[in-house]
């Protein structure tokens, strides 16, 4: 067998990891929607506005955080400001938009913070040991490291 090829094995552990991520990340995004109305987009906007811009970044620099492209993100802002979420404004001294959280955003997000922290205990931490969480955060700091430089090689 190539070394590149998966067994079944492999692509069984593979499989399962990604299967149970996706569960978990569904449940978590299903209690916080059905609680608060925001998306998945939604949450991660408002919250990256918080967490890396004191509730305000330049455009760019929330697309990069988020992984997403100029145009996805433009459009997802766009019904955001339409719901009152944030607004975008130009940068004066520079070319660029910079997006601020509004009081009814930062509000949402308060609202729907602790309804996201007991969806991550309910369905993921208090299915853990001890030792489940010490594992699971060597592997994640460990692939965390070698997959970021091992992403940009292919």
């Amino acid at each position: 067998m190539d070394k590149n090829e998966l067994n079944v094995e492999e692509m069984g552990i593979w499989n399962m990891w990604k299967g149970s991520f996706k569960r978990i990340f569904g449940c978590v995004v299903k209690d916080m929607s059905e609680h608060t109305g925001l998306s998945e987009g939604d949450f991660g906007v408002l919250d990256r506005l918080v967490q890396f811009g004191n509730g305000r970044l330049r455009q760019q620099e929330l697309a990069d955080s988020m992984d997403w492209d100029k145009s996805r993100l433009s459009h997802h802002l766009t019904r955001m400001e339409k719901r009152g979420l944030v607004l975008r404004k130009p940068l004066d001294r520079e070319r660029g938009v910079e997006v601020i959280i509004t009081p009814g955003g930062k509000s949402a997000l308060d609202e729907a913070l602790p309804i996201v922290s007991k969806a991550i205990r309910k369905h993921f931490l208090d299915q853990l040991t001890d030792q489940d969480i010490e594992s699971i955060t060597k592997l994640a700091e460990r692939t965390k490291t070698r997959s970021s430089s091992s992403c940009k090689e292919t």
